[in-house]
């Protein structure tokens, strides 16, 4: 066997890849991992802070937007959180958990990084960084032409990411590579990302940049109760990058401000000292977002004078906040990316082509978006998992 053949070539050493790497190096095969940066993994690096949020306890097939809700539930369910966990306590990570069943290492993300440098050193598997792809094609095996030679494989798995944050190399080399061999592509857009917002809303945001609050973020029939933050090009914060991943372009999101509160009850029953609205709202909400919400609205009154219908307005106000934003911070900014290789042309079970056998997409580049806390990390764990055990 020459030094250019290989049983399975995987474009991409991120998460996805190397899990897929791994795999495949256990059950004996001759594996390469092409990087074109000049280090592994650079999106786990960068991840939850530095501290990697590498999965979540409680991970669903709801977790997940897709054209096909159904897609991911095979391989989530044959490479659970639990199976990634024993890896990383084999290799004595420290970790901790955060609300949500959210798992971060204690340390840093980097730690992650030398656990999969160390299983594809253990299961022979090479690792090429600072290859740049040319091209890859199907001949009697698959050809991939790069900066380093020309390699031959069998299988070839397809591991590199979408769109998002393109200053860590982020390409669309998966998308032309499926295009290509006749594979589908939705529409992708970016996910888990800030919104941005121009007018009244976006100087009243502007002004109240770095102030977070707790709320619950809606549209259409998706909400999610975390901290919203205020930027100065608009919304941010974990509940605004939940939300996006749903929003499209013209749609409004409504924001409740008060989540969990009744205003109107709170003046009749309880004796808050406050004698207009935006001390009592100071009890609830950041001053400065308190005061900012009752500037330029009828509510300067004292409360004493403030009927119950209007108190109930009020209420229905904060509760409701509809406002409209003219987009987000694009792939820049975004954490993922929504849409990619359609799912209808893979198998479930392997993440196969359905049309071209020994050709495999793994990972974000599939039309598998997760939730924020671990969900898209586990996703890339899992289908290079379902791929790594075939390839």
């Amino acid at each position: 066997m020459s030094e250019a053949a290989y049983d399975v070539i995987v474009l991409g050493a991120g998460a996805a890849g190397l899990m897929c790497a791994v795999e495949a190096g256990k059950r004996g095969r001759r594996v390469v991992v092409l990087e074109q940066n000049e280090k592994i993994g650079e999106k786990i690096r960068i991840s939850g802070g530095g501290r990697c949020n590498f999965t979540n306890l409680s991970v669903e097939p709801g977790h997940y937007l897709s054209a096909n809700r159904h897609f991911c539930t095979s391989a989530l369910a044959r490479f659970t959180p639990r199976d990634f966990l024993a890896l990383v306590e084999r290799y004595k990570i420290p970790y901790h958990e955060k609300h949500s069943g959210q798992l971060f290492c204690d340390t840093s993300s980097r730690e992650i990084l030398s656990m999969l440098r160390a299983e594809c050193d253990r299961t022979g598997v090479a690792v090429r960084t600072g290859c740049r792809i040319a091209s890859a094609a199907l001949e009697a095996e698959f050809l991939v032409r790069t900066s380093g030679g020309d390699l031959y494989a069998a299988s070839l798995v397809v591991a590199t990411g979408g769109l998002s944050i393109p200053t860590l190399g982020a390409t669309d080399l998966g998308y032309r590579l499926a295009r290509q061999f006749d594979l589908v592509v939705t529409d992708v857009r970016p996910g888990l990302v800030p919104l941005t917002f121009s007018g009244r809303d976006g100087e009243m945001m502007k002004r109240l940049s770095g102030i977070s609050a707790a709320a619950v973020v809606s549209c259409g029939e998706h909400s999610f109760r975390e901290q919203l933050l205020f930027t100065h090009k608009g919304l941010s914060g974990p509940a605004i990058l939940q939300i996006s991943s749903y929003w499209k372009p013209g749609a409004a999101i409504s924001i409740d401000l008060l989540p969990g509160v009744e205003l109107a009850q709170e003046v009749r029953t309880k004796s808050s000292g406050a004698k207009e609205m935006a001390a009592l709202l100071a009890h609830y909400l950041p001053r400065r977002l308190a005061q900012e919400w009752c500037a330029g609205r009828p509510w300067s009154k004292s409360l004493s004078q403030t009927s119950q219908q209007e108190l109930v307005a009020y209420e229905d106000a904060l509760h409701h906040w509809e406002v409209t934003p003219d987009g987000t911070e694009g792939f820049a900014k975004a954490e993922v990316t929504c849409g990619g290789v359609d799912t209808a042309g893979l198998s479930s079970k392997t993440m196969e082509s359905r049309q071209v056998k020994g050709l495999y997409f793994v990972g974000e580049v599939v039309d598998v978006t997760g939730h924020l806390g671990g969900y898209n990390f586990q996703w890339a764990w899992a289908s290079g998992f379902a791929a790594g055990q075939v390839a």
